[in-house]
């Protein structure tokens, strides 16, 4: 009788830990989603912490940072969708444990890498990683949460999570090369992308059972040569001359492509992008502003941040400082976001959320200079932030709950893609913007002080690819007065030529803020969403 009380017992015990197994997986699960959507979104902005650092290691020239952080941007931008369709093809978990790992791959390459060109190869190979990962980390969401009300929940946090990444990119950077060096963020990359791998190998579900869907290949081919040419003309337009037959023809052959992808996706009977989509206002104005939202946050965390450590010399410590006001912004507005748009709907948050990110991106412009510092450019980069926090929660939730339920997949893929094209293209053109005033403006002042033809270009490179400080400390005491004040005056010069292209960019990225605020009044959704 004993025993059979005891057997009892221990059958009582192992269903209840079955049980608690049963309830707690599920929230394992979604850890584990959060995590690699973390890493993804975090790879945005983190390498804005260290610009500079890379800049004086490997000679990097303006183009060539551009590329380094462009590059995962592209990659990103360019699979994404294609690799959200073979997930739910081929299976999702199956995806994203894939992308993870070429990820983590990328990641060794960046931190063993001995030249920019072996950095952007690495940065290409994590965008890869990343296309390939994070379009299950929404799709999932539907398996591990089916019940409307907790998935709800969950999506919140996913936008939440998201805009915390791209937020704390800069102050995990910044504070990473404090304590080793540049190298130090992608070594972090591997032990947290390996740790979100094992633990997404014991928890996730295998998903749905595939749809087995024709795979769009002729419009991921057609999309993504389109957007990888145009990045690539835009970038080296810079250096080969915007007019000159090589940049022309790039552009007018992805202009094609454009068109062609545009026809195919039309007629196709499983498109990888849906343009259909665009026919709903609340859908077309959450993508544009999900474009044009990217686009000024790559002015703050890529421009923002190498002005203050080339011209401001801002250490690794102070620039995490700087930006520490924009990540509290971003967080605690987009926390408190959700039941702002829960209430009154999308437009009144996503038009706010716009206006005050463009009025701080405008002060920021202001604000920026030599001695700036976390009590003036931090304190407007935190209002831009709290405008950036608003726009992202109601800009995912309208693209989810503006389309059936069936399209929510490609919809949150469209809109992640658009995210990153925004990324791109102000990588690319702003890039472009401050690299040409760099160069234009610099030459000119170096004439006017009266530096010889046959020494200009040498010092243009010597500023561009972060050389000329270094060479100002090493030939201090060396050489005499007036050539140290001809060796100010250049470094002057070259600091004044960024501030200006910096003033162009920052303002660009301010009046597509206001446009977006316009589009988000015109179509934003009233009611609940």
């Amino acid at each position: 009788m004993a025993e059979h009380i005891s057997f009892d017992g221990g059958g009582i015990i192992a269903h209840l830990r079955l049980s608690a197994m049963a309830r707690l997986r599920p929230h394992l699960a979604f850890i584990a989603l959060l995590l690699i959507l973390f890493l993804t979104f975090l790879d945005n902005t983190i390498i804005s912490a260290v610009l500079a650092n890379v800049q004086a290691d490997l000679h990097s020239g303006v183009s060539d940072l551009q590329w380094i952080v462009g590059g995962y941007a592209l990659a990103f931008a360019s699979l994404m969708l294609m690799c959200g369709s073979i997930g739910d093809n081929y299976g999702r978990k199956k995806m994203m444990l894939i992308g993870v790992a070429i990820f983590c791959g990328g990641s060794v390459v960046c931190a063993m890498a001995s030249s920019s060109t072996m950095l952007v190869i690495g940065r290409i190979v994590m965008g890869v990683g990343a296309a390939a990962s994070e379009p299950g980390t929404l799709s999932m969401l539907r398996h591990i949460y089916p019940e409307p009300r907790k998935r709800a929940r969950a999506l919140g946090a996913w936008a939440a999570v998201s805009g915390l990444a791209l937020a704390m990119g800069p102050v995990i950077g910044a504070v990473l090369v404090g304590i080793w060096n540049w190298r130090a963020i992608f070594w972090f990359n591997l032990v947290f992308g390996g740790a979100a791998l094992l633990l997404a190998v014991v928890v996730l579900p295998a998903g749905a059972e595939p749809t087995r869907h024709r795979l769009d290949y002729l419009g991921f081919v057609l999309g993504a040569f389109a957007i990888g040419a145009t990045t690539y003309a835009t970038i080296g337009g810079e250096t080969a001359g915007y007019l000159s037959s090589g940049i022309i023809t790039l552009y007018v052959v992805s202009g094609l492509a454009i068109v062609a992808f545009v026809w195919v996706e039309l007629r196709t009977h499983y498109p990888m992008f849906n343009l259909n989509f665009f026919r709903h206002p609340p859908f077309a104005g959450s993508t544009f502003i999900a474009l044009t939202t990217y686009f000024a946050i790559l002015s703050i965390f890529f421009f923002v941040a190498l002005y203050l450590e080339i011209v401001a010399n801002a250490s690794a410590y102070q620039l995490a400082l700087d930006f520490l006001p924009l990540l509290v912004g971003m967080v605690a507005a987009s926390i408190m976001t959700g039941r702002w748009v829960a209430t009154v709907g999308s437009r009144v948050p996503m038009m706010m959320g716009c206006l005050a990110a463009a009025m701080g991106v405008l002060l920021t412009d202001v604000a920026i200079a030599p001695s700036a510092g976390p009590f003036t450019v931090g304190l407007t980069m935190g209002l831009a932030g709290i405008g950036f926090g608003i726009i992202i929660v109601p800009m995912t939730s309208v693209a989810l709950t503006s389309l059936p339920a069936e399209n929510s997949g490609m919809a949150a893929s469209m809109t992640n893609t658009s995210r990153e094209i925004g990324a791109v293209a102000g990588v690319a053109i702003l890039g472009s913007i401050v690299n040409g005033q760099l160069t234009v403006q610099l030459t000119k002042r170096l004439v006017a002080i009266g530096i010889p033809e046959a020494y200009r270009a040498q010092i243009i490179t010597a500023v561009t690819t972060g050389q000329i400080s270094a060479q100002e400390k090493s030939l201090q005491g060396k050489t005499s007065d007036a050539v140290q004040q001809i060796i100010k005056k250049v470094i002057a010069a070259a600091y004044d030529a960024f501030q200006r292209g910096l003033h162009l960019a920052l303002t660009i990225s301010f009046f597509l803020l206001a446009i977006s605020a316009a589009v988000a009044y015109f179509t934003g959704t009233r009611e609940s969403t």
